[in-house]
């Protein structure tokens, strides 16, 4: 599994430390043929500094070439509005799935999706078989 390297404000207790201290706030793993897992911890509310810190981790992972990239939201508590603008940049992944189980997941994917314009095919999934099974689709 690939940590990320830099500082985070833990939401939980507000102090700064290394991530790899807090995995509880996001964790990042990459398949052998490149598809990408950034997973939320569950509680987390995803602020402008965690969207950015997030981001700019999947264009490191992926360098020169973009590759597809699950995101397990299952129990995120909120994504702020600083977030959502983030989230609405262009990245270096090349479609997005949002992996979620309740239907407050589905909430808040469906409020960023219809509010946000995403720059990459980006769609909301229950099952994360069927994600990757869409993210891995030619085309």
């Amino acid at each position: 599994m690939v940590r990320p390297t830099c500082a985070l404000r833990c939401v939980y207790c507000g102090q700064v430390a290394e991530a790899a201290e807090h995995e509880q706030v996001m964790s990042f793993a990459v398949e052998p043929d490149g598809l990408i897992r950034l997973s939320w911890g569950r509680g987390v509310r995803i602020t402008g500094e965690l969207a950015r810190t997030a981001m700019a981790r999947v264009d490191e992972i992926n360098g020169e070439t973009g590759h597809p990239l699950l995101v397990s939201m299952a129990g995120t508590a909120e994504l702020t509005r600083e977030a959502r603008m983030v989230f609405g940049r262009r990245c270096s992944a090349t479609r997005i799935a949002l992996v979620g189980r309740s239907a407050v997941d589905r909430v808040i994917a469906n409020f960023a999706l219809g509010v946000t314009h995403v720059p990459v095919p980006t769609r909301f999934f229950t099952s994360e078989p069927a994600a990757v099974v869409w993210l891995r689709k030619p085309g």
